[in-house]
């Protein structure tokens, strides 16, 4: 019977954590949270809860290929300050950066490649991108911005930094 007890209380503490650690969102600064919303300089404070989604999205659709913002596929653009904002068009705002994950181009803005980058486009090659809604796009976006705000030094630079 004692175990029976300690086997019930220890489900439930697990239970409890899991349900909380899930649910519960990072606790982050408003400055890191303001990003740019779009090409006019306009800013956008986005919630604890949009960049966590955001890390969770990006951790599952995009870190295969953009592991701490590099990218595997070409190491010359990454997700860093400087290649987001010099891309054509400019991908260093929410807006901007939503627009290219569901229609990718080169980077010099001039090639559709849809059918190399998963965005919303190649869906039917990229399965997982399917069900992505435009709200979970704007997490991974603002969770992307987030990171080149509190990481400028070490995001999207992968084994140059080390």
């Amino acid at each position: 019977m004692k175990r029976f007890i300690l086997l019930i209380t220890a489900t439930l503490f697990f239970a409890f954590h899991i349900a909380v650690g899930s649910s519960a969102a990072l606790d982050l600064l408003e400055k890191d949270r303001t990003v740019p919303l779009n090409e006019a300089g306009d800013m956008v404070v986005l919630s604890n809860e949009e960049v966590t989604e955001g890390l969770r999205l990006f951790n599952d659709k995009c870190s295969q290929c953009h592991k701490g913002g590099y990218s595997k596929t070409d190491p010359n653009v990454t997700l860093a300050a400087e290649d987001l904002k010099y891309a054509t068009p400019p991908r260093d705002n929410l807006e901007a950066l939503v627009d290219y994950l569901k229609h990718p181009t080169s980077y010099d803005g001039e090639i559709d490649i849809s059918i190399f980058h998963p965005s919303t486009d190649s869906a039917d090659i990229f399965r997982y991108m399917r069900n992505v809604t435009t709200d979970e796009l704007v997490d991974i976006a603002g969770y992307i911005l987030y990171e080149v705000n509190t990481k400028s030094e070490t995001w999207g630079c992968g084994k140059v930094c080390n």
